[in-house]
């Protein structure tokens, strides 16, 4: 039955959660710091601390002298009240990680994704070495959240289609849901990595932001962020920035197609590309620097080069690179003026400010906005942190909402 607001009942599930919330952000703290923080009296406090250590939530972690009297019991959420999955899938490597409701890491595996053909034995198999590796019952994992390159449907949560992951496709969502018989949610890497730079990293505090990723695979995506929120568009095909037409790139009749997505598809795998990812896609991107005298086979290493060396040769391609770059922000900005594109993925990483700088000031020759450029500042894998907070979020929405 629906509870009128008000009520007791959703007062005190009001009140737990943001005990709890509180207890996850500045604990462990004591009965009174508590009522001080949430503004409960003493007996509210005393009340809620009581019902979430009957349930297992909160307990005891230690002790604060005070005055006189003796001292403050201290309480903390207990970490194994619940855990989350996260992984990031491509078409090279499954990346897991494993953590409790606070969201302490406990452990982390990579999986080969040529072990399997069927998307569910993959992730199967990933989060049971997790729950293996971590010594955590399958039970108490509450979320799984999954990132992958694909374009996902805002009003299922499935995937549509995905280039890279041809065998990830619509159906595959409940499939997993009636494997892992839990929470499980799937979310374009991009927009997870996008995530994860507006909570820890380059965009905490920005409201409207832009993330471009420069993936090492040869992919280029993009996230975008209004008010707070990703944008996804709707069918979930907002971001898809390799396919923008910008000058110098040929359109897809040039190489050709005749546009929409099953044609893309199909055409995939031409040796000319079409939009913006002709111009910046790891082959196009090695070829350009060759022409500046810098040899190599991968992108990472070309723009690695360049970016260390301090060369002629080395400054010339980034230039280069850069003004290529520059085509799709200022497309982007002059669209959605977002005040701030953030470039992320390992080659965005590896050619660090001198390349994010030159992008700046290229983008500032060819449009009106003042659009600042920046790197990404999350550390380790910016989708697989993306994905824990968003499960984390939800795992919490499920077990903090649960307290009455």
């Amino acid at each position: 039955m629906s509870q009128r607001p008000g009520t007791p009942r959703l007062l005190r599930q009001l009140n737990d959660r943001a005990a709890l919330e509180l207890l996850l952000s500045a604990g462990p703290l004591t009965r009174t710091q508590l009522g001080t923080r949430t503004g409960l009296s003493k007996v509210t406090a005393s009340q809620l601390l009581a019902r979430l250590e009957e349930r297992d939530l909160v307990r005891v972690v230690g002790s604060q002298a005070g005055g006189r009297g003796p001292n403050a019991a201290l309480y903390a959420v207990v970490p194994e009240s619940a855990y989350v999955a996260a992984l990031d899938v491509s078409a090279h490597r499954v990346t897991a990680t494993i953590a409790d409701i606070t969201g302490r890491v406990m452990s982390e595996v990579t999986v080969d994704p040529s072990a399997s053909d069927d998307p569910v034995s993959l992730v199967h198999t990933a989060v049971m070495r997790l729950a293996d590796t971590a010594g955590v019952p399958l039970d108490k994992v509450r979320a799984c959240v999954i990132g992958t390159p694909g374009v996902v449907d805002p009003r299922t949560g499935d995937i549509r289609f995905s280039f890279d992951l041809i065998s990830w496709h619509e159906g595959i969502l409940e499939a997993l849901r009636a494997d892992l018989k839990r929470s499980v949610m799937i979310e374009n890497d991009v927009n997870l990595a996008a995530l994860a730079e507006h909570a820890e990293g380059a965009a905490v505090g920005v409201a409207e932001f832009v993330l471009i990723w420069l993936s090492a695979a040869g992919g280029v995506g993009m996230s975008t962020m209004i008010d707070g929120r990703i944008h996804r568009g709707r069918s979930g095909g907002a971001g898809e920035i390799g396919y923008l037409p910008v000058p110098g790139a040929p359109m897809p009749v040039d190489v050709g197609l005749s546009g929409g997505y099953e044609s893309l598809r199909d055409g995939a795998s031409r040796e000319l590309p079409h939009g913006f990812q002709a111009l910046v896609k790891a082959g196009q991107v090695v070829r350009l620097a060759a022409e500046c005298g810098i040899d190599g086979t991968d992108v990472v290493d070309v723009v690695e080069k360049a970016s260390e060396a301090g060369s002629p040769e080395g400054d010339a391609f980034l230039d280069a690179f850069a003004e290529r770059l520059a085509r799709g922000v200022a497309a982007v900005s002059v669209i959605l003026d977002p005040g701030l594109v953030v470039l992320g993925g390992d080659v965005a990483r590896v050619g660090g400010a001198k390349l994010a700088e030159r992008v700046q000031a290229a983008t500032a020759r060819i449009a009106p906005n003042a659009t600042e450029v920046g790197l990404g500042l999350v550390e380790g894998s910016p989708v697989v942190r993306g994905a824990l907070l968003h499960a984390l979020e939800h795992a919490r929405d499920e077990v903090f909402s649960s307290t009455v």
